[in-house]
């Protein structure tokens, strides 16, 4: 087997005839597939090729809008990475959970019914029909396309109606190149388990594994991989190793690995901001934390205990896919209790999206929720009403001269009513005494307006924090994780070999 430390002497090579697309596939969620793709995005990128992300399907409650309507963040990401013009044929179909056995059905950017549970298998004709299309729209446009897949190509129970894993490397004959992550343990039984549960007409279209998130000496593996591929006949294209400081925007769930060590570090120091983000049950575009916790000097910790919630400097309510089950949680919990003392101390709160809508008077909501009128934690002087047409928007405006661009995705509308209460406009939302409102999704990834916030509450908060004006911006370093991603890419992993030479393509470009 070729060694993993020459995973580098094939990737100069050049005018290689290469296949429409490849996809990237795991041996489970959470394998390093979005990451992966992002990386090698840039990676072709910077060789000169046009290439496009793509997603069949994505499951998520992280989404973006881009200029023709909403996808999932992980897509959006990775077209930053590939350095494209985000588009609804990144990603065509997008499932956003709503319980546990309904999913609301977004398609080509828009909103297009619900999945139930038991549908899953049999009622998806039509999304296949939607992604097939899509990706038919990128082959034309692009030099490749670089697929991510779904949870696990090997879900045979699901594999009659899947369009997202093999069935669409089948239908395009792509090339399907398996991530493992080696962090969880059992990697070499994954990747053969991978492959021995697959039909061979599956099979066949394994043409490599990559490891990804090793720590420590490759040569230790080398035996383990050489029998794997004694096994399978697929080869081992690359070893990427464990990237500490390396985080995109989560697809599934809110990542809270890398902030909680630096959270029980500094419990008590004055000069760092504390701030809580609730996690809701349904929580929706959680991404928006990502710029607090970028920031020099904050700490963010996801939590469900009021305790916590009263003792922090800044308390978060993000978004939800659910905002009236998740306020009758909020309640149930104690942790609305926890969130009006705060209020009633004038220590700083702030709501984003659905945790704006949770801190209204009154919420009235036919739609999303069916629950009609119900009261919202009397934060905020303001009634919310939802409509059936879902809002897709990229608003920009500002606070206290500094600029903002942001964007919505939401049912429910706030209107300000009558109240005795003082308050004062906050972005699109309102402020009344340290409660903060906005519908608007990534505004704080503006640089000048979140460190001016932040300097607000944390004097607002008795906090000593002040903000680095050294630091770098939450984009710059986006891009700089990016390069590190391609990076790592470059360097690990047989670029040249994942694109397969001896398939025919459409555009002959050369890697």
């Amino acid at each position: 087997m070729r060694s993993a430390t020459s995973a580098t002497s094939a990737t100069t090579e050049s005018s290689l005839v290469q296949p429409s697309g490849i996809l990237i596939a795991g041996t489970s969620s959470d394998a390093g597939k979005s990451v992966i793709v992002a990386g090698l995005c840039r990676a072709l990128a910077r060789r000169g090729l046009q290439v496009a992300p793509f997603k069949a399907q994505n499951m998520s409650n992280n989404s973006m809008v881009c200029a023709d309507g909403e996808i999932g963040r992980a897509q959006y990401v990775q077209a930053l990475a590939a350095r494209v013009v985000p588009t609804t044929a990144m990603n065509p179909v997008l499932l956003k959970p709503g319980t546990d056995r309904r999913s609301f059905v977004v398609v080509r950017g828009h909103p297009s019914g619900t999945l139930e549970a038991g549908q899953y298998a049999a009622g998806r004709a039509r999304l296949k029909d939607a992604a097939f299309a899509a990706y038919r729209e990128l082959q034309a446009q692009y030099d490749l396309v670089v697929c991510e897949g779904a949870g696990s190509p090997t879900e045979i129970n699901l594999r009659s109606g899947d369009f997202v894993n093999l069935g669409l490397a089948s239908e395009f004959r792509l090339p399907v190149i398996v991530i493992g992550d080696i962090d969880r343990g059992g990697i070499l039984a994954a990747l053969y388990g991978t492959w021995a549960l697959l039909e061979d007409e599956d099979r066949a279209l394994l043409k490599a594994f990559v490891i990804n998130k090793f720590r420590g000496d490759a040569s230790v593996l080398e035996p383990g991989l050489e029998r794997i591929t004694q096994l399978t006949g697929v080869p081992f294209r690359g070893i990427i190793p464990w990237l500490l400081d390396v985080w995109l925007d989560s697809e599934d769930t809110l990542e809270v690995g890398h902030w909680r060590a630096g959270t029980a570090l500094s419990a008590t120091a004055r000069d760092r901001l504390k701030v809580a983000i609730v996690r809701l049950p349904r929580i929706s575009n959680a991404t928006d934390v990502d710029a607090l916790a970028a920031e020099p000097g904050i700490d963010v910790m996801v939590t469900a205990d009021p305790a916590v919630v009263e003792v922090a400097d800044v308390v978060v309510l993000p978004g939800t896919r659910s905002t009236a089950d998740d306020l009758r949680w909020l309640k149930e919990s104690g942790l609305a209790d926890a969130v009006g003392r705060r209020a009633g101390l004038g220590r700083p709160v702030l709501g984003i999206c659905g945790g704006y809508q949770m801190l209204a008077d009154v919420i009235e909501d036919d739609v999303e929720g069916q629950v009609g009128r119900i009261e919202g934690l009397g934060l905020l002087p303001t009634r919310v009403e939802f409509a059936a047409e879902k809002v897709l928007a990229r608003p920009t405006g500002s606070w206290r001269g500094h600029p903002v661009e942001a964007y919505e995705i939401h049912h429910g509308i706030a209107r300000p009513i009558a109240s005795d209460r003082p308050s004062q406009p906050f972005l699109d939302g309102w402020r009344s005494g340290s409660v903060w409102g906005t519908m608007w999704h990534g505004a704080f990834e503006a640089d000048a307006f979140r460190r001016a916030w932040l300097t607000e509450v944390a004097r607002m908060a008795g906090s000593q924090w002040q903000p680095d004006a050294d630091a770098p911006g939450f984009a710059q370093r986006r891009e700089h994780m990016l390069d590190t991603l391609a990076d790592a890419v470059e360097e690990h992993v047989d670029i040249a070999r994942l694109i397969d030479p001896t398939r025919a393509g459409t555009r002959g470009s050369s890697v």
